[in-house]
């Protein structure tokens, strides 16, 4: 019997609450979107999932704008691989913004692909006028 093909589908993409590098649980979801607000420390991505998956490899890489190390200089795009380790598995691509704020302004591209070929991607603006929405309202109001 022929072994399946692996089913990729975006779960949901957006704006999380804070995500655990260390921990199982994914982020959950705050608000869908693809405008994020330029505020220290935010939590935007995507999730993946994956279906009958079970030891594939997948890509994944994160262009962003010119966000500068520690000695003012512009960064690679950020990029790595991850294994699917069961048959319905879900996978959190995200990043969080830091000081400077202003360098973090623009669009982020993340994209995942399977055997050279995109299977997921978002692009997100990250901008100080998205900050004056629904989030913000809620913020200045002790939520």
């Amino acid at each position: 019997m022929a072994k399946q093909k692996p089913s990729f589908e975006i779960h949901s993409y957006g704006i999380y609450d804070g995500w655990d590098e260390s921990s199982k649980k994914l982020p959950k979801i705050k608000t869908f979107t693809t405008n994020i607000p330029a505020v220290l420390d935010i939590e935007f991505g995507l999730i993946l999932q994956v279906k009958r998956g079970k030891g594939i490899c997948l890509d994944w890489i994160i262009y962003h704008p010119d966000v500068c190390d520690k000695k003012g200089r512009p960064m690679p795009p950020f990029e790595g691989e991850v294994y699917v380790r069961t048959n319905d598995w879900e996978f959190y691509l995200g990043d969080t913004i830091w000081e400077p704020i202003e360098n973090a302004e623009g669009d982020w591209h993340m994209m995942l692909s399977y055997k050279d070929k995109c299977i997921a991607e978002k692009t997100f603006s990250v901008a100080k006028e998205h900050g004056d929405g629904e989030i913000q309202f809620w913020k200045k109001r002790g939520y």
